[in-house]
């Protein structure tokens, strides 16, 4: 769908109009950068979509949200329904997390004084790990400052130029970073298709160790991993699968333990599971639950564990909490796979494509970069918060709005949403 010139001839949007820029971006502006600039001719679409996008009024990005995130939020002095959030349990401001929170800050401090190596592990540290461990059904837990530190300390500690790591062609940016940084050369496979990883694993060339990664829950398209299929190649070719389950966590399987119990499969069978603390766990973070063995070489090989500050204790404390709630509130993640069909067959009965969503992310497809942005614009004019996700990190021509559903709507939030969408469609 396009709507870049009904957009244009509609009065300016008043929101998101990128002031944050300090006015940088004058209307009739023009960007010659050039190879040699330090800023290079990789940028001049960038600028020249920016600037587009403020000079009408719709801005998308980095809007500042003047309250904490939920279902309703407050920006720019008025009333949101948000949209976008990975707030996925629903659980961010939960007073039970707060309270933990604020406590462990009375007991430990805001900071832990160090890398997790050296001075920096508290006891709630290892109790956190334990819970994350539990949760996941492995024998132990690492965590780091970031999901995306997480896939950068595994692949980067555990292989070099001399393995190789295949990748679904949609997982997630971090994993092919962390293959850089490690030097180990990338083969990727036409996402969930088995038989193009068989065809990967045996047109490469020879290697010590072969790594086959995927996304549990796919960040883009909302979709699911066919685990089953991975874990047969995996037996029948000697390989190793890692599996990130950062928008899986508390969303997928009936107490929301992730891909593994979506397929009642046993969490030991896949060798290394990664995944956010700050998505479904309203923290920040990232987890490797693992082996014993895999999680002590870990702790004195990987980077982000040896060179990067340890996790705030009131980060430390929120994650134990929420990870409590979740035991004792499985509900929550009914809700959430409720509220996402709820809102995806909505959508698609107003003729909107979700692509391949099946889960608690529904993506919204438009034809283009302008259309996408435009939408987003007009959509938070309506009182909706969205975001828009476009190239690079999709592919040209497949820009779009991409929805999260929380256990925190209600259904009335959600006939607000496809609403606006209606309203949109025109």
């Amino acid at each position: 769908m396009s709507l870049v010139s009904k957009t244009l001839e509609s009065p300016a949007c008043t929101v998101g109009s990128g002031e944050l820029f300090d006015g940088y971006f004058e209307v009739g502006r023009q960007w010659n950068f050039q190879k040699h600039n330090l800023i290079d001719a990789r940028a001049r679409r960038l600028f020249e979509m920016m600037g587009r996008a403020c000079e009408a009024g719709v801005y998308p990005f980095q809007l500042p949200l003047q309250t904490k995130s939920g279902p309703w939020v407050t920006a720019e002095g008025r009333e949101l329904l948000m949209l976008s959030s990975y707030d996925y349990l629903g659980l961010i401001g939960d007073p039970r997390i707060d309270e933990a929170a604020i406590e462990a800050i009375r007991k430990y401090g805001t900071g832990s004084g160090g890398v997790r190596l050296l001075t920096g592990t508290l006891d709630i540290h290892h109790e956190m790990e334990r819970e994350v461990a539990a949760f996941k059904g492995t024998e132990a837990a690492i965590t780091f400052s970031s999901g995306y530190l997480a896939n950068l300390a595994v692949v980067a500690s555990l292989l070099s130029v001399q393995d190789r790591v295949i990748l679904d062609s949609l997982s997630h940016r971090s994993l092919v970073d962390a293959c850089r940084l490690a030097g180990v050369p990338i083969q990727r496979f036409r996402h969930n298709d088995i038989d193009s990883l068989r065809h990967e694993i045996a047109a490469g060339g020879p290697a010590n160790r072969t790594l086959v990664i995927s996304d549990g829950v796919f960040s883009m398209d909302g979709d699911i991993c066919p685990l089953a299929d991975l874990l047969q190649v995996k037996r029948e070719t000697g390989c190793y699968l890692m599996i990130d389950e950062s928008h899986a966590s508390g969303v997928l399987g009936a107490t929301g333990r992730g891909t593994d119990e979506h397929f009642g499969v046993s969490a030991s069978e896949v060798d290394i599971w990664t995944g956010s603390l700050a998505k479904g766990i309203p923290s920040n973070g990232g987890f490797v639950a693992v082996s014993q063995e895999l999680a002590i070489f870990l702790q004195h090989s990987a980077a982000p564990f040896i060179f990067s500050a340890a996790l705030a204790p009131s980060a430390v404390a929120a994650v134990t909490a929420s990870l409590q709630i979740l035991k004792r509130e499985p509900e929550r993640v009914d809700r959430l796979r409720s509220n996402a069909t709820f809102l995806r067959e909505g959508l698609q009965a107003l003729g909107y494509n979700t692509a391949m969503s099946e889960t608690a992310i529904i993506p919204v497809i438009f034809d283009d970069e302008a259309s996408c942005a435009f939408a987003a614009g007009m959509l938070r004019e309506m009182g909706l918060g969205v975001t828009p996700i476009m190239f690079p990190a999709v592919p040209l021509g497949s820009a779009r709005l991409r929805l999260c559903v929380t256990a925190a709507h209600r259904i009335p939030d959600l006939e607000f949403a496809l609403d606006c969408f209606r309203r949109l469609r025109g």
